[in-house]
């Protein structure tokens, strides 16, 4: 993002979706043109032919903004993909309570992804890794063959691992994984490619024979950190007071340290935040998240991916860590005009840059979820904001969504019903009239 951006945009919420896609033009410092995809329809049914099998039209989803997000000591706008309300409301909220007390501060790892070829039938075991390791570097020339452009970019095949699977249901297994830089890619193509080109020399050298040649998604030599720490005035809500809140906080994630049940629906809370933004980039959403939820079992139990404590100075600190493989080259990220105008937002120059977004993107969310939780429940903001999709899906229309949703709220009514009544009485005050 270019230098003097200001995430913290006041009001933006007040404005029509035109005079939003102003403000964000402005503060990121892009050209209208940029942005004006944004408005939607720019996909075309011909490119989405040529994206997918099948295709007979196209699906929007809506296109927001999170703001008040500081990042080591850099502003960034963070562009977010998502259907369900208050998502990135609450992003924004939390993003704020932490920039108030310095800001995230993230890290990420080199892009190291892992590519997996299974060798069965292999009968001398240490024979086999032994020739398989002696073999190293012919294996990393030919994987690196089948992607020069990577190669010239500073990445390609780095190394080989052997994994020995004693047992089965089908018996045992050699498994050799490729461990492969890279750098701004997400690298599934290139990574199954190398995986298919050595699997011959793999047979060779172990005398088995290769099954299935694919990258894996556990992602776990290629992670991002997130780090906050907020005061207790920030967290004051309703008369309650920020270290009582802070309490509350701690006594939530320990339920999700300890209870799957309740740590499956925490992580959910997590990655509302992650995968809006991994859609909106056009990355692999699906492979984040399956990556995430194995992170999570890692120690042979399904528990929270964040962490919360609190320090000696009475501060809630956050931390959390995720396996995210994304890119900023190659994919969908440069066939999607919208995902191109997400990056030119986010200013990024790096997948790294990119995957530090994502986990900072998270804890907000995961904040922001614990801390209502908390506090009022998560059903008082939420339903507030969802009353407008109920008024939508109850027939209103213009001007009409607004005061239904108003009528709703006011009445604490936030049903379908209550909507259709609104709805019936004020057309039918309007006809009268």
């Amino acid at each position: 993002m270019a230098d003097g951006v200001n995430s913290r945009i006041e009001g933006l919420y007040r404005l029509n979706p035109a005079e939003r896609r102003h403000r964000i033009a402005e503060a990121t410092h892009q050209n209208a043109t940029t942005t004006a995809v944004l408005a939607g329809g720019v996909l075309g049914e011909a490119r989405a032919d040529k994206m997918i099998e099948n295709v007979v039209g196209i699906y929007e989803l809506p296109f927001g903004i999170a703001t008040n997000f500081t990042i080591n000591n850099r502003d960034y706008l963070v562009p977010m993909v998502v259907e369900e309300p208050s998502i990135v409301a609450g992003a924004s909220y939390a993003a704020r309570m932490v920039r108030a007390s310095g800001g995230f501060h993230a890290s990420h790892d080199e892009p190291l992804m892992i590519g997996q070829v299974q060798l069965i039938g292999v009968s001398d075991v240490e024979a086999a890794t032994s020739a398989i390791m002696a073999q190293q570097m012919a294996l990393i020339e030919r994987a690196n063959a089948q992607s020069m452009s990577m190669v010239a970019r500073g990445g390609g095949a780095r190394a080989v691992e052997v994994h020995h699977f004693a047992e089965s249901p089908m018996g045992p297994m050699l498994v050799v994984h490729l461990i492969v830089d890279c750098r701004d890619a997400m690298g599934a193509n290139a990574i199954n490619s190398m995986c298919e080109a050595i699997a011959p020399l793999l047979e060779a050298s172990s005398g088995g024979r290769a099954m299935l040649r694919i990258l894996s998604n556990l992602t776990d030599k290629r992670t991002a950190t997130a780090r906050a720490r907020i005061h207790p005035d920030a967290l004051t809500r309703d008369g309650i007071d920020g270290n009582e809140v802070i309490e509350r906080i701690l006594w939530a994630h320990a339920f999700a340290v300890v209870d799957p049940y309740r740590a499956t629906t925490h992580n959910k809370g997590i990655m509302n935040g992650v995968d809006p933004v991994i859609v909106a980039t056009g990355n692999d959403w699906r492979a984040v998240e399956a990556g995430a939820h194995a992170w999570a079992a890692r120690s042979g139990r399904y528990t929270s991916m964040s962490n919360w404590s609190r320090d000696d100075a009475g501060y809630l600190c956050g931390e959390l860590t995720l396996p995210l493989a994304v890119g900023i080259v190659g994919g969908a990220t440069r066939v999607h005009p919208a995902a191109r105008a997400a990056l030119d937002i986010l200013g990024v120059t790096s997948a790294g840059k990119l995957a530090e977004i994502c986990v900072c993107a998270g804890l907000a969310s995961n904040l922001a979820a614990m801390r209502a939780l908390a506090t009022e429940g998560i059903q008082r903001g939420h339903m507030t904001l969802h009353a407008r999709q109920i008024a939508l899906a109850a027939g209103a229309e213009g001007n009409e969504v607004a005061i239904i949703a108003q009528q709703m709220i006011d009445s604490s009514q936030i049903k379908p019903a209550a909507a259709e009544q609104f709805l019936a009485t004020l057309r039918g005050s309007l006809t009268e009239a």
